[in-house]
């Protein structure tokens, strides 16, 4: 629907490295790399069939933390350090997790492990040489449960899930070595969640594909897989007769425990005392050295362990520095996990081809001869763009060095032999559309070449479709990719509106090869169901250029209907108004957003692809969620100045957590200015503007700190 194209990548690519990203450039590459996580957490944790290694996947997530980390602003409501896993399959019923079950940032190196160590220090005001103590563990390769204990009594078990739904796998958990079904304890606490990892030992995998195969049963491709595959049986006679054990590491939900252990090593002491298996191979260590050699001794006895482990991981062993800590995004700041390399591979390139994305833009692939790297089949790579291309001179035929670890994942490193005679022509990267002939340009400054063709290209405007659609928009049941490029092919779908005037191609859909009476009538059902939308989500299916389901969440926040965010951006037109000043001023919507989404609402063919589809839905307004007894819930708060009580991250995390919103600079929708010790011009602004002003310990004494 958007005028202005934005850059992208096919699924495992990266146009250029992170410190060379523009702010456009770097927006698109958060909307690449939130899409692809999703598609991979889903199959590993809802289907457990995953396509790519775990290297291969925090590579991913690794690249989406430093694209974020240079660009703040541009963080996403999806992104991969926002979510955990996959939405729970519909087998199951439904667990919600009294506290969310978060996943690890990761960590690749000594300098990403110093700079976690760094982090934590300046979080808490701590010097520069100040020992932190360690609790360090192998990170075990299963599948994560959480088992609810009432009075000592294990009452209920599921997976994580998203996060913060998973799935009830109580019966099949019972039937797992290492977890007790009463705690072994005279006074245990009214309620407490121990958290851990289900896995599947070596030689128990071995064995039960040795039997699968022998029954003529596909076999499974590694003891994670086995281990998801058997608890999650809808059968618990199946789990039962598999070989599962469970490791116990950390706990949710806690009630009635007034002796909580003060460090994380004494509580995993506890779990022992309790009756859970833990790991035997942790430490608790306070220097970086100290890290660094566990970590690689236990790289060393890796091989010789009897179950799977993908890396470490270091945790804050203080349980006060983790309160402090909290979380940031889906992750806690006091723990990472340090994963282990992953393998390179040679094979050979077949073929390249072209992929054209929502935005035109054309990306290169490398079709591959198939080769297991790291116990994944790699048929397909990334070949960046058409300079990467030419400055590692990859040609069709060429044996190349696959690997599947480091910033983009999978790709090709290098040609090998590249000056043995008899190599194949040069490649040449086409300067037309493979979809619709138009020609394809490439604007001085960019890396991208994209089609010109905008609205008469079939592949952009498919593309589009399959956005509004996606899960973080309107999420429409049964309207898969397939079926949109099959709808639009056959003329049933061009823009948006089409997709709620269906209903009325019953007897076009039913003539269909594949559809029935029922798959149409649910087909319909679903997108019924999608006629009341919230704001966020119809924005962010809007396809605006950079705007992704954070940005789309700020300005529903700060709008509060799209009738009141449609009129300031027509007014926002005008360079000087309150509407353009307003806009600029939101925390998180930086210059080069601001002008995309003005531009968009300008665009004469958007103004009207949006008037025929408010005729067919109803958009929601956005309702602030209050927190509960905070005093500052749907408050703007600014700091300014140096804190002395805590650190301005802390105090901004804090703020948050109580449901405020931090921005970074003063106007006159401002609640509250908190001045710190030098104070500088947001104080001088506060006064002018008649904002509230409040000392660190009126701060403090106002949210009851």
């Amino acid at each position: 629907m958007s005028k202005k194209p934005a850059k992208e990548t096919a699924p495992g690519t990266a146009p250029v490295a992170v410190e060379r990203l523009t702010e456009p450039e770097a927006a698109r590459e958060l909307e690449r790399l939130a899409a692809e996580v999703a598609h991979h957490d889903k199959l590993y944790h809802q289907k457990d069939a995953p396509e790519i290694s775990d290297a291969d996947y925090d590579a991913l997530v690794q690249r989406n933390r430093a694209v974020e980390a240079r660009f703040p602003e541009l963080i996403r409501a999806d992104s991969p350090s926002k979510r955990v896993g996959a939405a729970p399959a519909e087998a199951f019923a439904k667990v919600t997790h009294r506290r969310p079950m978060l996943s690890l940032d990761n960590a690749f190196s000594r300098e990403d492990v110093d700079d976690f160590l760094n982090r934590i220090r300046r979080f808490l005001g701590l010097g520069v040489d100040t020992s932190i103590p360690l609790a360090l563990e192998p990170k075990i390769d299963g599948l994560s449960a959480n088992l609810r204990y009432e009075d000592g009594n294990f009452v209920q078990g599921a997976t994580r899930g998203d996060g913060a739904v998973g799935e009830d796998i109580t019966a099949n958990l019972r039937h797992v070595s290492g977890i007790p079904m009463k705690l072994k304890d005279k006074s245990p606490p009214k309620l407490i969640e121990i958290r851990g990892e289900v896995y599947m030992a070596r030689a128990s995998f071995a064995k039960l594909n040795e039997q699968r195969a022998a029954a003529g049963e596909s076999i499974f491709a590694n003891p994670r897989n086995a281990a998801a595959g058997s608890v999650r049986q809808l059968d618990p006679e199946i789990t039962k007769r598999r070989p599962l054990k469970f490791f116990a590491y950390a706990y949710g939900e806690v009630e009635g425990w007034p002796d909580q252990p003060g460090s994380h090593h004494a509580f995993v002491d506890q779990l022992q005392d309790w009756g859970f298996d833990i790991n035997p191979r942790r430490e608790l260590v306070s220097d970086l050295d100290g890290v660094i050699k566990y970590y690689e001794d236990l790289g060393a006895d890796r091989s010789d362990l009897p179950y799977d482990i993908d890396g470490a991981v270091y945790k804050v062993d203080r349980r006060d520095w983790q309160n402090r800590l909290g979380f940031v995004g889906r992750a806690p700041r006091w723990a990472i996990a340090h994963k282990f390399p992953a393998e390179r591979a040679i094979t050979t390139l077949n073929k390249i081809t072209i992929q054209v994305g929502r935005t035109g833009v054309l990306t290169p692939v490398a079709e591959l001869e198939p080769i297991t790297v790291g116990g994944v089949v790699v048929a397909r790579a990334t070949l960046h763009n058409e300079d990467e291309i030419a400055r590692k001179d990859i040609r069709v035929g060429d044996k190349v060095v696959v690997q599947r670890a480091g910033d983009v994942i999978p790709q090709i490193v290098e040609v090998v032999d590249a000056d043995r005679k008899g190599r194949g022509r040069s490649y040449h990267f086409p300067d037309k559309c493979p979809v619709c002939g138009s020609h394809a340009t490439r604007e001085e400054g960019e890396v991208a070449r994209r089609c010109t063709g905008g609205l008469i290209c079939a592949a952009q405007a498919v593309e589009r479709l399959k956005h509004f659609v996606s899960r973080g928009a309107f999420d429409i049941d049964g309207l898969g990719d397939k079926h949109i490029e099959a709808f639009h092919t056959d003329g049933l779908l061009k823009s948006p509106g089409d997709i709620f005037r269906l209903k009325n191609h019953r007897k076009e859909l039913l003539e269909r090869e594949g559809w029935g009476q029922t798959s149409v009538d649910n087909l319909v059902a679903a997108i019924e169901e999608r006629r009341r939308v919230p704001l966020p989500r119809f924005i962010y299916a809007l396809g605006i250029p950079q705007i992704g389901e954070v940005s789309a969440k700020l300005l529903a926040r700060h709008y509060l209907s799209f009738d009141a965010l449609r009129k300031a951006m027509k007014e926002a037109q005008t360079i000087g108004s309150e509407a353009r000043q307003d806009l600029s001023e939101i925390n998180g919507i930086g210059p080069s957003m601001a002008e995309d989404l003005i531009e968009f609402f300008a665009e004469k063919h958007n103004q009207e692809v949006l008037d025929d589809l408010l005729k067919q839905i109803e958009v929601e307004d956005f309702a602030p969620v209050a927190t509960a007894s905070s005093p500052i819930s749907g408050k703007t708060v600014v700091f300014t100045g140096t804190l002395v009580r805590m650190t301005r991250n802390e105090a901004k995390a804090r703020a948050e957590s109580l449901g405020a919103k931090v921005a970074g600079s003063v106007s006159k929708k401002t609640d509250y200015v908190v001045v710190g010790e030098d104070a500088g011009s947001k104080a001088a602004k506060a006064a002018v503007l008649g904002v509230q002003t409040l000392s660190e310990e009126d701060w403090l004494a106002l949210i009851g700190d």
